[in-house]
C-alpha cells in the first residue's frame, strides 16, 4: 500500500512539473513511474531533465525536437515522435510565420522506414522548410543511433544524451502500448494562438 501511495504522489509531482513547462500532463507519466518505480522515476528525471533543458538552450528548441522526432521514429515510438514533431511544427510557425511542411499527424506512416529512407524523407521536409543546414544533423542522429560513430564534440555529446534519454522514453511508451498522440512537449504548447493558427492552416489545406 505504501508503494502505491508513493507511486501516486510521484505521478502527481511529475505531472505538475510538466504542466508548468508545457501546459499539460503527458499520459506517459504513470507508465514511467510504473516501470521505474517512484524513486527510480524521480532519480531518472533528476538525472536527465536538467541536462535536457540546457541542451534545448544550447542546441535550440527546433534542432532538439528534430532529433527527438527522428530518434522516436527510428525506435518505432509514435507517441514520442508526435510529441516532438508537433512541437517542431508549432515552433516553426511561431518563429517563421508559415506552416511547417510536415503535419505531425501523418508520422504514423513513417514508422518502420529504413534509416536511409527516414533520413531522405526528413531531409526533403527540411529543404522544403528552408532548413537545409539541419540535414547533416539528421545523418549524425541516425549514425549515433546505429552506433556507426561516436560523439566528437560538445554538440554531439548532447545529441548522444538525447539518443539515450529519448530511447528510454520510447521503450516505455512502446511496451505500454501508448500510441494515441498527446500534445507538444515544449513551452510553445501553452501558446493557444499558435496552436489555433496551426490547426486552422492545416484544416485549410485539406
Amino acid at each position: 500500500m505504501a508503494g502505491g501511495v508513493l507511486d501516486r504522489a510521484t505521478v502527481r509531482v511529475l505531472e505538475a512539473g510538466c504542466r508548468r513547462m508545457w501546459g499539460f500532463a503527458p499520459r506517459m507519466i504513470p507508465h514511467i513511474v510504473a516501470r521505474m518505480g517512484a524513486l527510480g522515476a524521480l532519480g531518472w528525471f533528476a538525472g536527465n531533465m536538467p541536462r535536457y533543458l540546457v541542451s534545448m538552450k544550447v542546441l535550440g528548441h527546433q534542432r532538439t525536437h528534430l532529433a527527438g522526432m527522428v530518434i522516436s521514429l527510428y525506435n518505432g515510438c509514435l507517441y514520442c515522435a508526435y510529441a516532438h514533431g508537433h512541437a517542431l511544427e508549432l515552433l516553426y510557425l511561431r518563429d517563421r510565420d508559415r506552416l511547417f511542411p510536415l503535419d505531425a499527424r501523418t508520422l504514423e506512416g513513417w514508422l518502420g522506414l529504413p534509416p536511409r529512407v527516414l533520413a531522405d524523407r526528413t531531409q526533403e521536409v527540411l529543404r522544403e522548410a528552408g532548413m537545409q543546414s539541419e540535414a547533416l544533423w539528421v545523418d549524425t542522429t541516425l549514425s549515433l543511433l546505429r552506433g556507426d560513430q561516436q560523439p566528437v564534440d560538445g554538440a554531439e555529446l548532447r545529441l548522444a544524451h538525447l539518443v539515450r534519454m529519448f530511447g528510454t522514453m520510447n521503450r516505455i511508451a512502446v511496451e505500454a502500448g501508448c500510441t494515441e498522440p498527446d500534445q507538444a512537449q515544449n513551452p510553445v504548447n501553452k501558446d493557444r494562438a499558435v496552436k489555433e493558427r496551426n490547426a486552422a492552416l492545416r484544416a485549410a489545406r485539406v
